[in-house]
């Protein structure tokens, strides 16, 4: 597993690290986000959005389960998982959007752990300040090895 460290400093930091981001994805690729409320996912999620050319608002999805952005150069499933903290064993078909034809994002992924694919990328979240945030990036599959994520950094 690889593991990348970088620090960002500020909202739009954190948001151009998520479009920077999006150009590394595939079709087919899981992310996970960790980190406490307000750290900064949605605000990843937005960045790596804007860099698939979706448009839209990029809203979190805590009321929803899942939002599906699909105007940009491949479609965007954007889950939290939050919610299933009481009913993590209930079928909702989370295959079909690992499997399928997009990049999936899953903010809080631990409610549904035994649903990630093995081979997927984590990110971890961590409020520094304000404005800081630490980013831990790690790789867990081989498929990641040689997309220049080292460059992030």
């Amino acid at each position: 597993m690889l593991e990348y460290q970088l620090t960002t400093h500020s909202y739009d930091d954190t948001e151009k690290l998520g479009e920077q981001l999006s150009q590394l994805l595939k079709i087919g690729d899981v992310v996970v986000l960790n980190g406490d409320l307000g750290v900064g996912k949605t605000t990843l999620t937005r960045g790596l959005a804007r860099g698939l050319g979706i448009k839209r608002n990029v809203k979190s999805p805590t009321f929803t389960l899942i939002r599906e952005y699909k105007d940009g150069r491949v479609p965007l499933y954007h889950m939290d998982a939050y919610r299933l903290e009481s009913s993590p064993d209930e079928d909702l078909g989370f295959d079909e959007y690992f499997n399928g034809d997009g990049i999936t994002i899953v903010e809080w992924p631990q409610f549904i752990k035994d649903e990630i694919p093995e081979e997927h990328i984590s990110i971890n979240i961590k409020r520094l300040s304000d404005t800081e945030r630490q980013v831990v990036i790690k790789l867990h599959g081989e498929k990641f090895t040689d997309r220049g994520f080292g460059e992030l950094v």
